[in-house]
């Protein structure tokens, strides 16, 4: 039997008030604005939206190798002093293995990890690809899905000129 006005309901699961195809009580599924980042997973699924800004994360981590802690002090305090970055750590030494021209190397490495802003990054990766001595740097960036807002506001206001 076909209700009036719209399609047949599907194996009874329609209520009313529910469109069809959806059973009554259920939350439609979020729709997010173009460019808006979507709720995060775990989120209530009955609760409103919540306009979120754009897609952009609020801050990066960035992290890029090299051979020697004073290598990686050096990278770290250039970016940091340039205010490419709020902070960075260094973490060493790492075992690194890769595919170098025709062969596999094993490497031990200085890896940094610097907390930045998106609008920063294009600068701190050219500023990283300058100051670095390998001829192809790891330069990887990684956006924070979630941040503390109060750190998140410290990294954006470390990373702006004065």
């Amino acid at each position: 039997m076909r209700s009036r006005g719209g399609p047949a309901p599907r194996g009874g699961q329609d209520g009313p008030g529910a469109p069809p195809g959806r059973p009554a009580g259920r939350a439609p599924a979020r729709t997010v604005a173009r460019g808006a980042a979507p709720a995060p997973p775990d989120a209530d699924e009955g609760a409103p939206a919540v306009e979120r800004g754009p897609a952009a994360p609020p801050l990066l981590t960035v992290t890029t190798t090299t051979d020697s802690a004073e290598k990686a002090r050096a990278l770290a305090q250039g970016a940091v002093e340039a205010r490419l970055a709020a902070c960075a750590q260094i973490s060493a030494p790492v075992t690194s293995v890769y595919h170098w021209q025709q062969a596999i190397e094993t490497a031990e490495e200085w890896q940094v990890v610097f907390k930045t802003t998106p609008a920063r990054y294009d600068a701190l990766e050219a500023h990283l690809t300058a100051a670095h001595d390998y001829d192809t740097p790891e330069i990887i960036a990684v956006p924070a899905v979630r941040a503390a807002a109060a750190y998140a506001d410290w990294v954006r206001a470390e990373t702006t000129a004065p």
